[in-house]
């Protein structure tokens, strides 16, 4: 751990970094930085990588909000990298595997330099594994792959610092939600308002109809065809489409609101008493993060062994495990998997694609939200967030049950009884919502929705803790010691 320690200490004096303002910065400034930082990400996110051409379907569409990536572009990887990187250090400090000490501002920095020295790695790897799988079609040269590659990570380095420069104190909030609800709200807009034409006929009897929800109503109301709104084929915005993504966004904002609530009081500030949220969605989003982590994986994997060992989907063993079972493209690897495991774990997304194939459908929830519950006891048990955890952690605080005595044991009986349960629940929820609504047909995905209200409710509540320093600074400074 030592000889860790030094390498460590080493590589952070040539890792980029970006430095903390002197002073801290007042709203306005701060609200420029991030406004900076996200312009930034945008155009990035519209430039695209130089030698590679175009790029007919995309296998990775459904995951692309997540990881706020955009293919062909210099955001290809987009977060990825950063979040793959942080959950991997999240998990090994969960799980006692690095054993550091984050009241020690030196631990502290060697856990943002192994987070950083990490991520450059997966993004090499991350690269690397676009180029082998073919992502960008076959029979490129050495001198054109390494011009992406270096493209690539050169773009997820810049982005990497983006994040550091948001959470620095230049900004507000994480560079990382930044950039996830731009993208997710993006696609929103882009699914109410895209002016441009697709043709929904055929060849030899085109139908050239606007993309976007609105623009096409308008066309439906000048032709006399309103029913055509309803349902559009091809998973295009429809009338179901928005009236599901309104119906997700008030539940998930129900959903954010209810809670369980332990009564607590202080046994170092006499009078004082309060509460402990347990709320309905425990984990937040992370579980569905991470199953959504875990199935691009597999899809990316399954490409990779597709590509190099069964382009024929001859291996009837590979076949079965979806790691042969794709279409091949002119110029382009596949489309999307059409059978084995890599076909049941990707959402039809549309309410056309699950009539065609019901039982696909129905596999794509039960993985889902299976996935998500394990992933949501995983993460209560190694994120800190267990009742032994919190117990301890109100113990630390002098805070203690009323009724009850000041002791570890008898505060996580009593969280014993909510957490886990609760957990299980907001696990099943958040799996459902987040694959019923891709079913559905809703603007942005359902997990896109998820994420974006969370980080617009995580925002507000950062924006009026911030407005309330600025206009009673004295007052937040004593609640700030409290």
């Amino acid at each position: 751990m030592s000889a860790l320690s030094g390498f460590l200490k080493s590589a952070s004096t040539i890792l980029p970094e970006v430095p903390k303002p002197q002073r801290k910065l007042s709203l306005t400034m701060r609200l420029v930085w991030t406004a900076m930082a996200l312009a930034v990400y945008l155009v990035m996110s519209e430039v695209p990588l130089y030698g590679v051409g175009t790029l007919a379907t995309d296998p990775l569409a459904y995951s692309r909000i997540i990881f706020a990536s955009s293919q062909g572009t210099l955001m290809e990887l987009g977060i990825g990298p950063i979040v793959t990187a942080g959950l991997i250090t999240q998990l090994l400090k969960g799980a006692d595997i690095i054993k550091l000490d984050f009241k020690k501002p030196e631990d502290r920095a060697l856990f943002t330099s192994a987070t950083k020295l990490l991520t450059m790695v997966v993004i090499l790897v991350e690269a690397l594994g676009f180029m082998i799988s073919g992502q960008y079609g076959s029979g490129l040269s050495f001198t054109a792959m390494s011009i992406i590659i270096v493209q690539l990570f050169s773009a997820s380095v810049m982005v990497m610092l983006l994040d550091e420069l948001v959470q620095k104190g230049w900004g507000i909030g994480s560079g990382i939600s930044l950039f996830i609800m731009a993208g997710v709200a993006q696609q929103i807009v882009w699914s109410l308002l895209n002016p441009l034409v697709v043709n929904v006929g055929t060849e030899e009897a085109p139908n050239m109809v606007p993309f976007g929800f609105i623009p096409f109503l308008v066309d439906a109301l000048v032709k006399g065809s309103l029913y055509d709104v309803i349902l559009r084929p091809g998973g295009l915005p429809s009338l179901i489409g928005f009236v599901m993504t309104i119906a997700v966004i008030l539940i998930l904002i129900y959903a954010e609101g209810v809670r369980v609530e332990v009564p607590i009081t202080s046994s170092k500030y006499k009078g004082f008493s309060g509460v402990y949220p347990i709320k309905l969605l425990y984990v937040s989003v992370v579980p569905v993060i991470l199953a959504s982590v875990l199935f691009t994986d597999i899809i990316f994997f399954s490409q990779f062994i597709w590509f190099n060992y069964n382009q024929m989907n001859t291996n009837p063993w590979l076949n079965w495990l979806g790691m042969g079972t794709f279409d091949s493209l002119t110029g382009s690897v596949v489309a999307y998997p059409t059978g084995g495991l890599a076909y049941y774990i990707t959402s039809p997304r549309s309410l056309d694609g699950v009539m065609l194939d019901p039982f696909r459908a129905l596999a794509y929830v039960f993985f889902m939200v299976l996935i998500v519950v394990i992933f949501s006891k995983l993460w209560v048990e190694i994120g800190g967030l267990a009742p032994r955890d919190v117990a301890k952690s109100l113990i630390d605080s002098d805070v203690q049950v009323p009724g009850f005595r000041r002791a570890g044991v008898s505060i996580e009986s009593i969280l014993a009884k909510y957490i886990p349960p609760i957990t299980i629940l907001g696990g099943i929820i958040i799996g459902l919502i987040a694959s019923l609504s891709d079913l559905l047909g809703v603007f942005g995905s359902g997990t896109g929705i998820l994420l974006m209200i969370g980080i617009i409710m995580q925002y507000y509540q950062m924006l009026v803790r911030e407005q309330f320093e600025t206009l009673l600074p004295r007052l937040a400074g004593v609640l700030g010691r409290r």
